[in-house]
């Protein structure tokens, strides 16, 4: 059974195979976190949402005209046939580029309606994308159903790394709501971060302080969140200076991400949107992580004052230590 969809993007087939491929053009309108090895037998996997991973393998490609992979889910409870192939091609067309894709091998009427779904919602973002080069935020990765720390944390990557598109060189020696940190510094701490993490879990690391500063944290957190899925949350990390839960270990990186989208947002004088669900969720992982004991280590203030009437994120960056009304 197939899924079959043709749209036209205002592109020359060079910059619309670009959006298709590349991990930096497809976290701008279908994936939270992509990796991509694009060869005939390499390998790619995508975030399309918090918790819903799709992996293959590439069978076909040829740069500007057509990539065809194979596709498949990797969440538990995925059915073993799942297994499909998504064929794309691209052909010079008055306007633009005809985009085509094929989603094929799909075993039932009820998985292409699904797929259908999702394939019509991120054609009309790369439309989108294509058009006016903002595809806006996906609120498909806002605010997962089946919150856990995992989950929670692919979606508070789609949001971070949304504000760090916005961050220009200009913006580096902006100071941050992190006193010891300007933009520039923050980032590189950020990185340090999930950096850390990741190589506690195992996962291959790079820390490429040239890209841009979106780039740079997405390179570092794909991985480390890849190697998480794969790991679970089960027992202990060792992050070298001591053992932590698994589960303390994905906390702090939802904590790194939301509450430091909050701080390059306020550093570059933007409001920072994000869903009640997942702040709420946070906080409670807040709450749970950050002691007395870490508090007095330096890490995080006391908590900041905060109204009866303040937002869900307000109270979780007030409970950080953060003085919500700077």
């Amino acid at each position: 059974m197939i899924f079959d969809k043709t749209v036209l993007l205002p592109l020359g087939v060079d910059d619309a195979f670009a959006l298709v491929t590349e991990p930096a053009r497809l976290r701008r309108w279908q994936t939270v976190a992509a990796r991509v090895d694009l060869k005939v037998g390499g390998e790619y996997r995508w975030t399309i949402t918090p918790g819903h991973h799709a992996s293959g393998t590439f069978t076909e490609v040829e740069p500007g005209k057509r990539v065809v992979f194979t596709w498949g889910w990797e969440q538990p409870g995925a059915p073993a046939d799942n297994m499909s192939t998504v064929s794309v091609t691209f052909e010079p067309a008055d306007g633009g580029t005809q985009v085509r894709l094929v989603h094929d091998g799909l075993p039932t009427l009820e998985a292409v309606a699904a797929h259908a779904e999702g394939w019509n919602h991120y054609l009309d973002r790369l439309l989108a994308e294509a058009s006016t080069g903002d595809a806006g935020a996906d609120e498909w990765a806002a605010a997962p159903q089946d919150l856990t720390e995992l989950t929670a944390a692919d979606a508070t990557l789609a949001i971070l790394q949304r504000v760090l598109r916005g961050v220009t060189p200009a913006d580096l020696d902006q100071a941050t709501p992190c006193s010891d940190f300007n933009v520039a510094q923050l980032l590189d701490h950020l990185a340090a971060s999930v950096g850390n993490i990741g190589k506690a879990l195992g996962a291959t690391v790079k820390d490429d302080a040239g890209k841009s500063p979106e780039e740079r944290i997405a390179d570092l957190a794909q991985p480390t969140l890849e190697a998480f899925a794969h790991r679970g949350l089960e027992g202990p990390v060792d992050m070298g200076f001591a053992q932590l839960p698994a589960t303390m270990v994905a906390s702090i990186l939802n904590l790194e991400f939301l509450v430091h989208a909050w701080d390059f947002s306020r550093a570059l004088g933007r409001d920072l949107a994000v869903a009640d669900e997942l702040t709420d969720y946070v906080e409670v992982l807040a709450q749970q992580t950050i002691s007395d004991q870490v508090r007095a280590g330096g890490s995080f203030a006391a908590p900041a004052p905060v109204g009866e009437s303040a937002s869900s994120l307000d109270r979780l960056v007030a409970f950080t230590g953060r003085a919500v009304s700077a």
